[in-house]
């Protein structure tokens, strides 16, 4: 088990230096230069640009920028931001997580308790009403986008009824709107699953024998039925909750909730490379633990399966 941690780990380490090495290169070929975002109107000579250029570093070739980079994240330093000027990106980075982690965790939470029940409901029982229902739930919740969603619910709920606010998260009515958005597509992806992952155990031979045994319906649901179908809920889950992360960049900025989304949206405008950079460390660690963390809990939910 510990060999394979440090495995994973390590390749962690890969993916986490190739996708920043590749998000730095790209970055570089973004149109602008975030010179001219940092004197803005002001009328300077080259000689205060070249200074300037100096200061920051943008005067080397951008590998090198790159690499002086990455020197500094792992003595724990993320440099400041360009537009922010001197501000501390690590600063900036916290100030935006706690509204971007609260989001999250509610949304899947919302999620969770909503989809599990009813995927399990649909699959026992299958062709009724309600499992007609849930499947064209699943189908809508997994094709509308978020971004329309969000709208429409601005468009309903804030301009015609007035019952929400359409921005900003100061009371917590102005979190219901973007955490009921992110939880759509996650409720109709997990009832989904659910309900075909109990399908497919609903009829094994295990299933059939507790119940010639004379166990109660619930005893044979909760604990035979129940327990095996979790197996690729938490597959899904795990990497549903990595992805959940990045997928509220758009959520943030139509509700302007001031989170990782919405900074990384402000920070790809204004070229602020060293923001762009720490959030990408960012999501990539998240994913890297969050699936580590996933293949962890396997053999929780089933003994049968050991990590060699």
């Amino acid at each position: 088990m510990i060999s394979y941690i440090i495995q994973r780990l390590l390749q962690g380490v890969v993916v986490l230096f190739l996708v920043t090495f590749f998000t730095f290169a790209l970055m570089q070929l973004a149109p602008g230069d975030p010179i001219d975002l940092m004197v803005g109107e002001a009328i300077i000579t080259d000689e205060q640009i070249a200074r300037i250029q100096e200061k920051w570093g943008l005067d080397k070739p951008w590998y090198q920028q790159y690499f002086t980079w990455l020197s500094n994240f792992f003595r724990g330093d993320l440099g400041h931001s360009v537009v922010r000027t001197g501000y501390p990106v690590s600063d900036m980075v916290i100030e935006a997580m706690g509204p971007t982690l609260k989001l999250n965790v509610m949304a899947l939470i919302l999620a969770v308790i909503l989809a599990l029940p009813a995927g399990l409901f649909a699959a026992v029982k299958q062709y009724s009403v309600f499992d007609s229902a849930i499947m064209v739930w699943a189908s809508a919740g997994v094709a509308l986008p978020n971004f329309w969603v969000g709208l429409m619910l601005i468009v309903f709920f804030s301009r015609e009824l007035g019952w929400l606010p359409s921005y900003g998260t100061e009371n917590w009515k102005g979190w219901i709107m973007p955490v009921v958005v992110l939880a759509i597509n996650e409720t109709a992806i997990l009832a989904r699953l659910m309900r075909g992952a109990t399908l497919e155990v609903v009829n094994q031979e295990y299933v059939t024998t507790a119940r010639a045994k004379g166990l109660a319906e619930r005893a044979v649901l909760l604990g035979h039925i129940v327990r095996n179908a979790l197996l690729p809920i938490v597959t899904v889950l795990g990497l549903r909750a990595a992805f959940l992360l990045s997928g509220t960049i758009v959520v943030e900025y139509i509700f302007a909730v001031p989170g990782i989304g919405r900074l990384f949206i402000q920070s790809v405008d204004r070229l602020d490379y060293q923001v762009i950079q720490a959030i990408t460390v960012m999501f990539v660690l998240f994913v890297i633990v969050a699936t580590l963390v996933t293949d962890m809990l396997y053999a929780v939910i089933d003994p049968r399966i050991r990590v060699k």
